[in-house]
């Protein structure tokens, strides 16, 4: 069944069939219900459609929803549209031909990709948030244990590990906040912008919008069946999530190594090696790690998509679900299982070394009124000193310090333990006990 044959005197080619018709929109099977009961609601409002008429439809719209799990597509279906069409006039006789009247597939099929991504950003909302908490149980889990961070793979500063993880938790809680900002783009009703112009029905917006739940309605009807940029800013918040997931991801990899050993999975959450019997892969990391590619990709092809378009809607606008879909499933998938993996591991790093408290080192001469650029060449010296021994920092005395510098004091050597450099950091948001205990007060009011 097509919407459009009425000045054709043949059957479509089965090769040109193929080529144009793609299943991928059925599951908008429900919005394009939902959308269609709105314009039903507007349409009797309008006085367009009887009242008998618009319970008729809708009764057997809500009879479609009602099994909508279970709804049969037929070959001869060209989209979504068209099958509930066919399957309602099956269900109430001809007045079901009147569902289309003052619609196009145009603005219908905008809105059922609006209804698609609406539903589908406050899920995945939900999806980062408990990434969020993910990430932030890990760090309570985790307390007091103190790791180096790193600048250029190389140790840096000592910080709670507590603190890594809820750096993540803060990339994740913005991911869920544009996502959030993305859907009041995304919910915006084109219903009633027709093919490109509107139409010569009283038509209404306003009506099927508030039937929507909606607040807002397209403001210019070429735009409204023309425009992608919703998804595209869909996909790119679908892209900025996995791209946080793959440095997680990263990360996780190098934590599980021998070298780090910093982490550990049950055997649940690793696979193994069909020639060596001692491998744990932690596949599912390296997997969001690669995937997180293909929606980068997404994006990239969302936005080529639109770049040649002439107004208005054009067949190529056909392809953007089934990249939107792609990305949306990868970020679902990869949120729940990243996250279930995470919330098994087992964390004990070994302790950071001792010359990630260098800087700490400086600053303390930089208390006592030493310029800075001179307390940072005067540390860079006591290494150098330490290395021409043959010593190492931690091996540094007393006598040592007061080599290089008269402002050192001989209880300064306290001062070179990772957990003590933790200890005395004063930033607010910096990597201390006291910072890590308010983010995570924080980030459990925000949830």
């Amino acid at each position: 069944m097509t919407l459009w044959g009425g000045g054709f005197g043949a059957e479509p080619d089965e090769l040109m069939w193929e080529h144009t018709t793609d299943d991928s929109d059925r599951r908008m099977l429900v919005d394009d219900l939902r959308g269609s009961m709105a314009h039903v609601a507007m349409l009797v409002h309008q006085e367009i459609l009887s009242e008998a008429e618009g319970e008729t439809l809708q009764g057997g719209l809500a009879e479609i929803l009602a099994v909508a799990d279970a709804f049969e597509f037929f070959d001869g279906d060209e989209d979504v549209h068209t099958a509930i069409e066919r399957r309602l006039v099956e269900l109430v006789g001809d007045v079901g031909k009147k569902l289309h009247t003052g619609r196009s597939r145009n603005d219908q099929v905008a809105l059922d990709l609006r209804l698609y991504l609406s539903r589908a950003g406050h899920a995945q909302i939900e999806r980062l948030g408990r990434m969020n908490t993910a990430m932030v149980d890990q760090a309570e889990k985790v307390g007091s244990v103190v790791v180096s961070s790193y600048t250029h793979m190389q140790q840096a500063q000592a910080v709670p590990l507590a603190h890594h993880f809820l750096a993540y938790a803060e990339m994740f809680r913005r991911d869920a906040e544009r996502m959030q900002d993305a859907l009041g783009r995304i919910e915006v009703s084109p219903l009633g912008a027709g093919a490109a112009g509107g139409s010569s029905l009283p038509l209404d917006p306003a009506v099927s919008t508030e039937a929507l739940g909606w607040t807002s309605h397209f403001v210019n009807s070429m735009d409204a069946v023309a425009s992608r940029d919703f998804v595209a800013e869909y996909i790119y918040v679908c892209a900025q999530a996995m791209t946080h997931l793959s440095r997680l991801a990263e990360e996780i990899i190098l934590w599980s190594t021998r070298e780090f050993g910093w982490v550990k999975f049950p055997d649940t959450f690793t696979t193994g090696s069909s020639a060596m019997p001692q491998k744990k892969n932690p596949d599912v990391a390296e997997l969001v790690r690669g995937r997180s590619a293909g929606v980068i990709g997404d994006l990239t092809s969302i936005m080529t998509l639109q770049k040649g378009l002439p107004m208005t809607y054009n067949r190529d606008l056909q392809e953007d679900k089934r990249i939107v879909f792609h990305a949306d499933d990868i970020l679902a998938g990869s949120l729940e299982t990243l996250g279930t993996m995470m919330a098994s591991a087992t964390f004990d790093p070994p302790a950071p070394a001792a010359d990630v408290t260098a800087l700490d080192l400086a600053e303390l001469l930089v208390e006592r009124g030493v310029a800075f650029r001179t307390a940072h060449e005067t540390v860079g010296a006591l290494i150098r000193h330490l290395a021409a021994d043959g010593r190492s920092y931690e091996d540094t005395t007393a006598e040592d310090l007061a080599a290089v510098s008269e402002h050192f004091l001989p209880e300064d050597l306290s001062r070179m333990d990772p957990t003590t450099s933790v200890q005395n950091r004063q930033t607010p948001g910096g990597g201390s006990f006291e910072s890590v205990e308010h983010q995570i007060k924080q980030h459990r009011q925000i949830r």
